[in-house]
């Protein structure tokens, strides 16, 4: 591919808007597809079958992901990401055809649910190893920004246009309109130029060695290495707590379902602050030192939540964890970004990826039983102390402490 010279801020290069308006309609794709398979699942089965149906993308996506990363260092994300959404639009427009003339039952669901979550391994390291070949170094720290906020939109936006899409034509017309915004993506991803990197025909043996040579990279790396173990620390902290034990809070204090809407929109809010904060500013002076003090301080806003009788107030708490919580996890991967070889950006990427999508998940039954016995205020503050952890190992580590994001 032709190299990209061009010398622009982030959000003025064609390149990163091509790269972020994919990302957008496939984060829109992916929201739009999985409220049309629960509402699918639920329609046709009990809800322990659709919860079954939901759980099944889980499994090939936490096996496989490992060596995602390794395919996307080494055929070229670009390509992996290309292929995947590919595949998800073919799938999804083929499922809602079937929907439209039949009732293909939950095996079909479960098998749509699969191929999803085996195409996930591939495109999720793939999209976290493109932004050091379509910007300059400089620049990824904004484009961390712009990706937070277009994950934001996919949330909020993606939900709704689902559930509007179910109500006027049913689960088939939701799953065409997935589909077509997976498709939206594919001609932006096909005129990318993509800069060659140093290494990149150095990729040779069985992926397992691959995969091995990644996990070398991670281990000798004085930055790379210990953030690996402050992003599932923080993962673990707060995925469990966050997904199970707030509907349990909120139906505790009476705040019903709309409850847990307006906090989560107070979340919502407050990362989509700190993504577009890191878009403007581009650079966050002793970004070490700042990603670990706002773990701790975003922790004890996740501890004060469970304390919190009313409603406005937990919304607050919610807008202080969204602003602390997406700041440090937006500086994570900044930094992520800029201290990796981009030839192992896959491997690493995967490797950072699986804390929270095929680890931390599995607290969820852990943190409903915890609360069971000991009730919300304790597993609150388990949480907020395993992520107060994770930012006080940050600030303990020197070369992480001491990690800056180059200046734009």
């Amino acid at each position: 591919m032709t190299a990209v010279t061009e010398a622009r801020p982030a959000h003025r290069s064609p390149q990163v808007l091509r790269w972020l308006g994919a990302y957008t309609a496939s984060t829109l794709g992916d929201s739009v597809f999985y409220l049309a398979l629960s509402w699918a699942a639920v329609s046709g089965g009990t809800p322990a079958q659709a919860g079954l149906v939901m759980a099944v993308a889980a499994v090939p996506r936490a096996l496989l992901m490992l060596f995602g990363g390794v395919i996307a260092d080494r055929l070229g994300p670009r390509r992996v990401v290309l292929a995947s959404d590919t595949v998800r639009c073919l799938v999804t427009l083929g499922l809602a055809a079937t929907l439209f003339l039949a009732s293909p039952g939950l095996g079909a669901l479960a098998a749509v649910a699969l191929v999803f979550g085996a195409v996930d391994a591939l495109f999720l390291p793939a999209v976290g190893a493109l932004p050091p070949r379509i910007a300059d170094r400089d620049q990824l720290a904004r484009v961390q920004g712009m990706r937070g906020l277009a994950h934001r939109t996919g949330a909020v936006v993606g939900a709704p246009l689902g559930g509007l899409a179910v109500a006027v034509g049913g689960t088939a017309s939701a799953f065409a309109v997935a589909g077509a915004l997976f498709g939206c993506s594919l001609p932006l991803l096909a005129a990318l130029r993509i800069r060659p990197l140093p290494r990149e025909d150095a990729r040779d043996g069985a992926a397992p060695r691959g995969l091995a040579d990644g996990l070398r990279h991670l281990r000798g790396h004085p930055v790379l290495g210990p953030l690996m173990i402050v992003v599932l620390l923080s993962d673990l902290g707060f995925v469990g707590p966050l997904n199970v034990g707030l509907a349990v809070l909120a139906e505790q204090r009476g705040w019903g379902a709309s409850g847990v809407g307006w906090v989560l929109a107070g979340f919502g809010v407050g990362a989509g602050a700190a993504s577009l904060l890191l878009t403007v500013k581009g650079h966050v002076p002793r970004t070490g030192l700042v990603m670990g003090w706002t773990m701790v301080i975003g922790a004890v806003s996740i501890g004060a939540l469970a304390h919190l009788p009313q409603l406005a107030l937990a919304v607050l708490a919610a807008l202080a964890i969204g602003l602390f919580a997406g700041l440090s996890g937006a500086l994570c991967n900044a930094l992520i970004q800029t201290e990796c070889d981009p030839a192992y950006l896959g491997r690493v990427s995967a490797v950072a990826g699986l804390g929270s999508l095929g680890i931390a998940p599995l607290s969820y039954p852990v943190t409903g039983a915890a609360i069971g016995l000991w009730g919300t205020g304790p597993v609150f503050a388990v949480s907020a102390a395993v992520c107060a952890l994770s930012g006080v190992y940050a600030l303990a580590v020197r070369a992480v402490r001491r990690a800056e994001l180059p200046k734009p």
